[in-house]
């Protein structure tokens, strides 16, 4: 039975309290259990509007209505309005994660911070940003993170490395094919790598007459070819307005036979021993502005 490992990434305050809970009931309807990765300092989110010079970025904000999903004072944290510290205000839809079942890790410490620099910083910089996740982790859960799965997609050579070093067993960081262990600077690391392999919403509605109404047979055809798929999914999307696309991508999965389940479960079914070596490096992919973290060649 191929396995579909679902990862959750939540970026927000607003997706901490209102996505988190709303996926917890859907997912507990459909009796599943998925990885929830949360970032758990300031929202800065406002300051991703830099990025509007980027390539590619402001045909992304105009075809996925990120006002809608995100919400007006979301996207003025960290510029008009001061950024809410999410661990403090927004640790108790995290540990209801836990308490139902749930396995869960860490997303970031400061979203924006990771996602618009983390490529261009050095080993110092890049371990306070991790630990100081890891720290407020512990603080609230009461053990430290077994799982990374990096914002944005963002990743530099260090934050593989201090992975390792700082204990994570588990990190999901980049999009690829398959389950692989990273080779850094000619270093082959111990934590397996389970990236991304299907395509997110909003890399696809909007694309090539993708709609919320037809987007989930799109994505449904996609992850229905007989191999094990990792999707990743957003608290403020599909715990929002797109929790309807969620529902029947759910409902169609296991109507297919797939083995819906958290990025743990899906490690356990696998020989991580023998897992192939490969190259991470930068690339862009069809539908998300910038480069990020990819798979790269074997070695």
């Amino acid at each position: 039975m191929p396995i579909l490992a679902l990862k959750i990434d939540v970026d927000t305050l607003r997706g901490t309290l209102e996505g988190v809970p709303a996926l917890l009931r859907l997912l507990d309807k459909h009796q599943l259990r998925a990885t929830f990765l949360f970032s758990l300092g300031p929202d800065h989110t406002g300051r991703a509007l830099k990025r509007v010079f980027r390539p590619g970025f402001l045909a992304k904000v105009q075809r996925t209505s990120v006002t809608s999903h995100y919400g007006l004072k979301t996207l003025l944290y960290g510029t008009l309005l001061p950024g809410p510290d999410i661990g403090r205000r927004a640790a108790d839809p995290m540990r209801d994660a836990d308490r139902a079942g749930h396995e869960t890790g860490v997303h970031t410490w400061d979203h924006i911070l990771w996602q618009d620099y983390v490529v261009r910083k050095n080993a110092d910089w890049t371990r306070r940003q991790l630990q100081l996740a890891a720290n407020r982790y512990g603080d609230i859960f009461g053990r430290p993170p077994q799982v990374h799965g990096a914002a944005g997609w963002q990743m530099n050579d260090a934050a593989y490395v201090l992975e390792q070093e700082l204990g994570f067993t588990l990190a999901s960081d980049g999009r690829g094919t398959h389950p692989f262990l990273p080779v850094v600077q000619g270093r082959t690391l111990s934590v397996p790598q389970l990236p991304t392999t299907l395509p997110t919403l909003d890399e696809l509605i909007g694309v090539d007459g993708l709609n919320e109404h037809n987007v989930a047979d799109h994505l449904l055809r996609l992850s229905t070819d007989g191999r094990d798929h990792v999707y990743t999914l957003h608290a403020e999307l599909e715990g929002g307005r797109l929790a309807p696309v969620f529902d029947r991508l759910l409902q169609g999965w296991k109507a297919a036979g797939l083995h819906c389940t958290s990025m743990r479960s899906y490690a356990d079914s696998l020989n991580l021993a023998s897992l192939p070596h490969h190259a991470v490096r930068l690339g862009s992919i069809a539908g998300r502005s910038g480069t990020l973290a990819l798979q790269g060649a074997a070695v």
